[in-house]
């Protein structure tokens, strides 16, 4: 218990995770402080060149003519007299603000663009990608000269249409990050929490893509000083005598025979800059890798069963229950195009009852977690209810519009992720999350909490939950707490808006059996305080008979039996309930092998027409395969996907004391 306890308090190193960590790491780097110093002294120089250039950049001394270096010039003059550090000074605020315009333009198309086409896909996706696939297929340099032909050399408007084309690339970055980003369960949490997906995309889904884009930028910037170089230098951008870096490079240029000097500090500055643009880069990309590899390592590291009431209608029922909180008929879900779709789950039925604790049990590929998903509108892509009513409180919310379904999700029902490390976003801490719930719910019941509450009710969860030192917890990176933490975590974000039924997907998996029982100690006593109903999906039978009332089998996308949780471990009613408990660890005979089940559990597109689980039951004849089998009703309020549930003999053995 000592070592389970210390385990699950223990905070892993102090790494930062959000996007200060990000810059925590490039100022480590002696390459990224170098870049970053270099940058800031030629940008604040250049912005401060009316105070600090000794001379005027227009004025010529003829006297000193094609000079070096000197203590009253200390880069020289050029061909005409004039100070050449005091033209680089004032040429630079020309230079670099063309860089600014363009990385302007480029950000303001890119990155709302990039994220709708990103988040949104379907016909948005695909509008935007034609779109972009013509715009890189323009020639950048034709249409910048026709530009400056048209606006009499406008380096302004030139830049502004330079970020405008170079946008297209960095929308393709953009978007294929937050093609890989929303798939992350974080992402589905958010939406479970009721945040609309403005919110999920800005808050949750930018952050993770910033170190790409930065990547972009700088190499974009670099590329931008080097187009707007070489038009300066062919004579096509500010008219002299006006100081640009380009125009000082091709004026170096034409007298490089007698004073080769002055190419030196003209080429050096552009050069060293976007080297500088490179080099910060690449340091950008490699602590964003960084980062990534620190929050995965960080993920890596009894009551006895009682009857339902008597009053309950048969799962199977066509009627919802009276008092049902969830009433689920005749539920299909199917994947793939409208024209060849695959169903997945097949006429499912079943009741919640308010304070009722359900198992789902089965397999896995039996499609428990996509019943479970379905049932809150968060299926993938692809993936939709093609049959059947799901009704929370007598209304049918199905087939209700996304803005719609976020106003039940979480203050309604909650769901606690198969995986609460991955659920949680790297980039923010604890608090900052659960206090980001507290805020949602709150405005979903159209109330107003100021984010100093929201941060105290975060801490307040946190202590709801058992976790020592709430207040250190809530300044953690998710990366910083072990897997019974971040199990916590999740069901303090879950019971944040109160809700009425608690969807708990495989609560304990990958936990430890000290902290699995605990976590299922936290789940019964905050089911009993908060009076909500829990829906667990599990495949342990250890679970079930720890918390749930009653218990619905699952196997290959169909209901195959109901039970109490009493009578279906005394008497199983189906060969796969039956097979289940048999090969359960926790019902093993010391002794004895422990019996497996054969074969698999069948892909949709190899259901048969009869019994799904016919090719591995012992009991299977001719007329299991021959048609469909329904879902009997039997004695006492239980169900059964067999025909031959005569030959099922009951059990001696009862569920052990070390179970319950």
């Amino acid at each position: 218990m000592t070592i389970a306890t210390s385990t699950e308090n223990s905070a892993g190193p102090a790494a930062a995770g959000g996007p200060t960590g990000l810059v925590r790491r490039i100022l480590r780097s002696p390459v990224g402080l170098a870049c970053l110093i270099y940058l800031a002294i030629v940008v604040i120089a250049c912005a401060f060149a009316p105070w600090i250039a000794p001379y005027d950049p227009l004025a010529q001394d003829l006297h000193a003519i094609g000079q070096g270096p000197s203590g009253v010039h200390l880069l020289g003059t050029d061909v005409l007299g004039r100070d050449v550090l005091s033209r680089l000074l004032f040429g630079g605020s020309y230079s670099l603000g063309g860089v600014l315009i363009a990385v302007v333009v480029l950000l303001v198309v890119a990155v709302p663009i990039g994220l709708l086409a990103g988040y949104a896909g379907g016909r948005a996706d695909r509008i935007i990608s034609r779109v972009i696939d013509v715009a890189m297929s323009v020639p950048v340099i034709i249409i910048l000269l026709a530009v400056l032909t048209i606006f009499n050399r406008n380096m302004t408007a030139a830049m502004t249409v330079f970020g405008l084309l170079g946008s297209s690339g960095l929308i393709r970055v953009i978007r294929g990050n937050v093609m890989s980003v929303r798939e992350e369960l974080y992402i589905d949490a958010a939406r479970v929490i009721g945040l609309g997906p403005a919110q999920i995309a800005v808050r949750h889904v930018l952050p993770r893509t910033a170190g790409a884009i930065i990547v972009h930028v700088s190499i974009f910037a670099a590329i931008s000083l080097g187009v707007q170089t070489g038009l300066s230098y062919l004579g096509l951008g500010v008219p002299p005598p006006a100081p640009t870096w380009g125009g000082m490079v091709g004026d170096a240029a034409t007298v490089i025979q007698t004073v080769p000097w002055l190419l030196v500090p003209s080429g050096g500055i552009i050069a060293l800059t976007v080297l500088a643009f490179g080099l910060l880069g690449d340091v950008v990309r490699d602590a964003t890798s960084e980062r990534a590899k620190t929050a995965t390592a960080g993920k890596s590291k009894r009551k006895a069963a009682t009857a339902v009431d008597s009053r309950l209608a048969a799962p199977g029922s066509l009627v919802p229950h009276s008092e049902a909180l969830l009433s689920v008929r005749g539920l299909t879900v199917a994947f793939g195009p409208d024209d060849r779709p695959i169903t997945v789950v097949e006429n499912v039925s079943f009741d919640v009852l308010p304070g009722e604790c359900v198992g789902l049990v089965g397999e896995s590929g039996s499609g428990k977690t996509v019943t479970a998903l379905s049932l809150l509108g968060l299926l993938k892509r692809g993936g939709r209810i093609t049959a059947g009513s799901v009704l929370l409180e007598g209304r049918d919310i199905s087939g209700l519009p996304e803005r719609e379904k976020r106003r039940f999700r979480g203050t309604e029902i909650a769901l606690i992720s198969q995986e609460p490390m991955v659920a949680l976003d790297p980039s923010f801490t604890i608090g900052d999350q659960l206090a980001e719930v507290v805020r949602s719910h709150t405005r979903m019941k159209n109330k107003k909490v100021s984010r100093a509450a929201a941060r105290k009710r975060a801490v307040e969860l946190i202590t709801a939950v058992n976790i020592p030192d709430p207040e250190a917890v809530a300044k953690r990176y998710p990366h910083q707490i072990s897997g019974g933490q971040a199990q916590r975590v999740a069901i303090a974000a879950a019971i944040a808006g109160d809700p009425k039924l608690l969807i708990a997907d495989e609560p304990t998996t990958a936990l430890d059996v000290t902290v699995q029982a605990e976590i299922l100690d936290l789940l019964r006593s905050l089911q009993s305080k908060n009076g909500m109903a829990v829906l667990i999906v599990t495949h342990d039978w250890g679970v079930v008979a720890d918390l749930c009332d009653r218990a619905l089998v699952m196997y290959a996308g169909q209901i195959v039996e109901t039970a109490d949780i009493g009578r279906v471990f005394d008497h199983p009613l189906h060969p796969y309930t039956k097979a289940l408990l048999e090969a359960s660890p926790h019902l093993a005979v010391e002794g004895e092998p422990l019996p497996a089940i054969p074969g698999s559990v069948p892909r949709p597109t190899d259901w048969p027409k009869g019994c799904h689980f016919a090719a591995r039951c012992r009991f299977a004849t001719d007329a299991c395969v021959a048609a469909p089998i329904p879902l009997l009703d039997m004695a006492h309020d239980r169900t059964s996907r067999c025909i031959h549930t005569d030959q099922l003999m009951p059990e001696d053995r009862r569920v052990p004391e070390a179970v319950r």
